[in-house]
């Protein structure tokens, strides 16, 4: 007699596209970390949108570019998800199966993606356009109808197990993509003020800053990936963070900092601030002097910064818990 074995339902298949262009780009860890999520439930393929991407990325990723002559290097159809990115103007669209949801993670401010993407056109055949926004503040700004689930982060990666206990000099330090729309240059007073009174301060992804801010002995200014961010982050006893020409749509790393338990201090002003309630799980200014007067409290308050650590760790667990990830996911997969 046969033994049969029950069926079990067949996974979908999900393309997830992303520009790739650099491995510490927050759209790019975006859209890795879904694929993570993902990947148990559907057979992902990743594909670079962007002739650009960084090979190094591409190649630890198993991340192909679309070639239709090629079967193994074109998307096969089922879901297509666009992490920050999108298809139109190219010619490969109208060379591979019609995907069965068409969906777009809109995670900037660039007035032209919204008309770019919602329809397509009439020839192709596509599906409508489903918009996931990554924060209610973006979505206040854009107006839009869509679902709002926060950037997806690795909370087995990110977590505070091994956070160095407090030392004698307190550190203070940020990251970020190593442009200057990412900083603020007002921020260069705070830093030298922090300096001055023997905080230790590090920024990564600063290295544009070389010839703006004079030089301190306690003034540490890094490239983008010169120390993991997890290892930088538990060496932190505050994480500070503002930016100039650029809005954050959601803020990654305040929350890869919170997730290790490191306190924020961070511009009222981005997605961020639809998670961090002033005082409680971190702390949120308005201008240059609110900035100072936070900081200076939380490096003399060993408790607070404890306290604060506590409450944002607890924010994020609540973020990412298996509830709020088990609706991303069926989101995802069924479109509920």
């Amino acid at each position: 007699m046969k033994n049969f074995e029950p069926k079990t339902e067949k996974k979908p298949n999900i393309h997830i596209f992303n520009s790739f262009r650099t491995e510490f780009g927050g759209s790019e860890q975006e859209a890795l970390n879904l694929a993570a999520i993902l990947s148990k439930h559907a057979h992902i393929s990743l594909w670079a949108s962007s002739s650009r991407a960084c090979p190094t990325l591409m190649s630890k990723n198993n991340i192909k570019h679309i070639d239709i002559f090629k079967k193994d290097k074109k998307p096969n159809g089922g879901i297509y998800i666009f992490v920050g990115c999108h298809w139109r103007n190219k010619f490969w669209p109208y060379f591979i199966p019609r995907p069965s949801r068409l969906i777009n993670i809109y995670n900037t401010f660039h007035p032209k993606h919204i008309a770019l993407t919602k329809k397509s056109p009439l020839l192709l055949k596509w599906p409508t356009t489903e918009y996931v926004l990554i924060s209610h503040f973006q979505k206040q700004e854009l107006n839009i109808d869509a679902k709002i689930f926060p950037s997806p982060i690795d909370l087995n990666h990110f977590n505070n197990f091994n956070r160095k206990p407090a030392k004698k000099q307190i550190h203070v330090g940020r990251m970020s993509r190593d442009t200057l729309e990412k900083h603020n240059l007002e921020d260069l007073r705070i830093y030298t003020w922090l300096a001055n009174n023997n905080a230790k301060v590090m920024l990564q992804g600063a290295s544009s800053l070389n010839n703006k801010i004079e030089p301190h002995e306690n003034i540490t200014l890094l490239k983008s990936g010169a120390i993991d961010a997890k290892l930088f982050l538990e060496n932190l006893d505050i994480f500070y963070y503002r930016t100039g020409a650029h809005i954050e749509t959601f803020g990654r790393v305040i929350f890869e900092a919170m997730a290790c338990g490191v306190p924020v201090v961070a511009e009222n002003r981005g997605g961020y601030t639809d998670w961090i309630e002033n005082g409680k799980n971190g702390f949120l200014f308005n201008t240059t002097q609110e900035a100072i007067d936070c900081l200076e409290l939380l490096m003399s308050d060993n408790e607070l910064r404890e306290k604060i650590s506590t409450e944002a760790i607890n924010t994020v667990h609540e973020m990412y818990g298996a509830k709020a990830q088990a609706a991303q996911i069926s989101y995802y997969l069924y479109g509920h």
